[in-house]
């Protein structure tokens, strides 16, 4: 998996901790550290594999300053038809049409945040069925991706 660096604040800055990436606030525009932090594609989550050192760095979004640290894009655990749903197959992801009357956890399996139509992923793990109560007719399964 390819790494990126960038610099997350010290309270976040933990071996394993997930993240989405935002893009840009406003008290970036000042810091000389900028183009290291905004490396990372907006809206996309990832997690931190390794933190560099102990060092803190000046940082005007966290309050406790930020530390260097090298990440991946995490997976993402996602609804898809199951006729695709095959472990190690690469994909191109596309949202299932779900009823718009879903349960949280169900509407975020079916439209999960970080991921979008058109996304080239690899299918990590296959999970088991997701029902759709208002449509049986709807067969998927939840699955962990990667971009």
């Amino acid at each position: 998996m390819d790494t990126a660096i960038t610099l997350i604040g010290t309270k976040l800055a933990k071996e394993g901790q997930e993240f989405f990436f935002e893009g840009e606030a406003p008290e970036c525009e000042q810091c000389k550290l900028k183009n290291t932090c905004m490396g990372l594609e907006k809206g996309r989550k990832y997690r931190i594999v390794k933190v560099r050192n102990q060092t803190v760095h000046e940082c005007f979004v966290h309050d406790t300053g930020a530390m260097v640290v090298d990440v991946i894009k995490a997976p993402i655990i996602a609804a898809i038809d199951s006729k695709k749903a095959i472990k190690g197959a690469t994909i191109r992801y596309q949202a299932p049409n779900c009823d718009a009357d879903l349960d949280t956890e169900t509407y975020d399996l079916c439209y999960p945040k970080g991921l979008r139509n058109g996304d080239k992923c690899t299918i990590n793990e296959v999970m088991e069925s997701v029902e759709i109560e208002s449509d049986p007719s709807v067969s998927l399964k939840k699955v962990e991706l990667l971009l």
